[in-house]
């Protein structure tokens, strides 16, 4: 079972690294299940993302508050407008463009109103 943790893990963690520059992967859940995963695991790996800035960037905040900063969320909101705007505007068929307007409203929608500000 450890081994499948590990591997869930990893697989995870690399999906979480894509969501960085990708705005469609949301990349504090697939570091959080990293986190999940590794702690079935490996107390290593989960040491190690612990201490790594990928972990105290995008999910230490969130993890220990479950909020955001509004300042956070602003610089997320405009990293997200512009990559799906680019998306939006390259994708070649027009059902792509309205399922990426609508996701962007979506998270919009989830990152301003379900997820709380941070004090």
């Amino acid at each position: 079972m450890k081994i499948i943790y590990l591997s869930l893990g990893m697989v995870s963690l690399g999906l979480g690294i894509l969501g960085i520059p990708l705005p469609i992967l949301p990349t504090t859940p697939f570091l959080l299940l990293a986190i999940a995963c590794f702690a079935r695991s490996s107390k290593r790996f989960e040491k190690w993302l612990y201490n790594t800035k990928l972990y105290q960037t995008y999910v230490a905040d969130f993890r220990e508050t479950k909020s955001i900063a509004k300042e956070r969320k602003k610089r997320i909101i405009i990293q997200i407008y512009v990559l799906m705007g680019i998306s939006i505007f390259f994708a070649p068929i027009l059902w792509v463009k309205i399922g990426l307007f609508c996701l962007t409203i979506f998270i919009t929608y989830y990152l301003f109103k379900v997820i709380p500000d941070k004090d």
